[in-house]
């Protein structure tokens, strides 16, 4: 039920993962308003670690109740969060066996079916993070599925990367990396004269997501989401900025040191700039010209 692309020097026991993986989508695939059960997070990814968790996508008609969730997670687990409404609505607990987290967030075929659209149909961009409901179907394993239809929606999802969505995403993102008045650099450096660390973090946050937004489209590559974007760019990007780890890194420990902090945010652009001018996806004086 796993990628093959899982590095063999981990230490994660995909076995065991996918014996409790597969035990608790059969107590949700007994409910009659689940629809399908899809099994995501780092766990099956390719740069899987101890500290990885899983995450289940169950995909409902309609609301399961709060007490019969509380009830199949008590079945394995005695550490358990009980609809959580911070993101997506769902439930956490640790399974009390192995010590992993298992994280089920719970959907409607409707909602994510509109999700998938937004970019494949659509093509629409977001400030960071455009693609990563595309990834998150492309990349999930179903484990229970009622009536086929996560199996047509992965049909769907699994086409080229849109040319109209690579486009729109990079001239949604890289305005406001430094070109307008609104861009990060202003306000990180603003931030920066105010001595306001909360707002440089802030800013220096969502810089970076959009510059990811951007790597990735470039490489006409789903985002794969928040978590080990460096890992994950090495991993599957064919082309990336140089020095890329490094620049990152610094522009980060800058923040720490509260020192260079807006050079360190340059230094990171410059060199995005760079590679995208030998893409020939903007031109020296900065203005997106795509050839």
């Amino acid at each position: 039920m796993f990628d093959n692309d899982i590095s063999p020097q981990k230490s994660v026991d995909f076995q065991k993962i996918s014996s409790l993986a597969e035990s608790i989508a059969v107590e949700f695939s007994q409910l009659p308003q689940v629809v399908a059960v899809a099994l995501a997070g780092s766990q099956i990814s390719a740069i899987a670690d101890d500290f990885s968790d899983l995450d289940f996508y169950v995909y409902v008609q309609e609301e399961i109740s709060v007490n019969i969730r509380e009830s199949i997670a008590k079945k394995f687990s005695d550490r358990i969060e009980i609809n959580n409404q911070f993101w997506e609505p769902g439930d956490e607990w640790v399974d009390k066996h192995s010590g992993w987290s298992v994280d089920v967030m719970y959907r409607t075929p409707n909602w994510i079916e509109q999700q998938i659209d937004a970019v494949l149909v659509k093509h629409q961009a977001s400030v960071g993070y455009s693609t990563c409901f595309w990834w998150n179907i492309l990349h999930s394993q179903p484990l229970y599925d009622k009536d086929g239809w996560f199996r047509q929606l992965r049909v769907r999802a699994t086409q080229p990367y849109p040319e109209e969505l690579r486009r729109a995403i990079i001239a949604k993102n890289y305005p406001i990396l430094r070109n307008n008045l609104s861009a990060y650099t202003h306000q990180i450096e603003s931030a920066t004269k105010r001595n306001d660390l909360i707002s440089i973090n802030h800013r220096i946050s969502a810089l970076i997501a959009s510059y990811f937004d951007i790597i990735f489209a470039v490489n006409y590559l789903p985002h794969p989401g928040e978590k080990r974007l460096i890992k994950f760019a090495k991993k599957f990007c064919n082309k990336l900025p140089k020095n890329i780890e490094d620049n990152i890194t610094k522009l980060i420990l800058s923040i720490c040191e509260q020192q260079n902090i807006l050079d360190q945010a340059i230094v990171l652009i410059d060199e995005l700039d760079a590679w995208l001018i030998s893409e020939t996806i903007i031109t020296e004086s900065k203005q997106l010209a795509w050839v």
